[in-house]
């Protein structure tokens, strides 16, 4: 069993959405990832009514890194709903997961996210952060 397929099967029982209260919606997206030391830390999506309160899945996973072992740096993380990511921009973190992650530790610019399960494709968060602020602004954070 590879990395991959650990973290897979480690998030997998945690994804059975669910109405937890009639004010939140949870376990419709679930994440694993792996720490710097190589730890599997899980997490899931918890969804309020009123959207500010709303936490990723990634964002869960993270936190629970941090609270379990004071771990900032993360590895790899696989996020998925139904099915493990498969391409066309499934499994992608959102824009807030992304500076969540980027803010726990600028090392997590080279943490690898899975975008195709199947044919094990990654991206680095530093890949994606690069399209998203910008090559030149990514420079001027990195140099702080």
């Amino acid at each position: 069993m590879d990395i991959w397929e650990e973290l897979y099967e480690r998030a997998r029982p945690l994804y059975h959405p669910e109405e937890t209260t009639p004010f939140l919606f949870t376990h419709h997206v679930v994440c694993a990832l792996e720490s710097e030391n190589g730890e599997i830390y899980t997490g899931f999506c918890i969804e309020s009514c009123c959207g500010v309160m709303d936490l990723c899945a990634e964002r869960t996973a993270a936190l629970s890194m941090y609270m379990s072992s004071g771990q900032t740096v993360v590895r790899r993380i696989l996020t998925f709903r139904d099915r493990p990511p498969y391409g066309g921009g499934s499994g992608m973190p959102c824009g807030a997961c992304r500076e969540f992650l980027m803010q726990l530790s600028p090392k997590n610019r080279d943490a690898e996210i899975m975008v195709d399960y199947e044919k094990r494709e990654t991206v680095t968060l530093g890949e994606l952060i690069t399209r998203w602020w910008g090559a030149e602004r990514c420079e001027q954070a990195a140099e702080k």
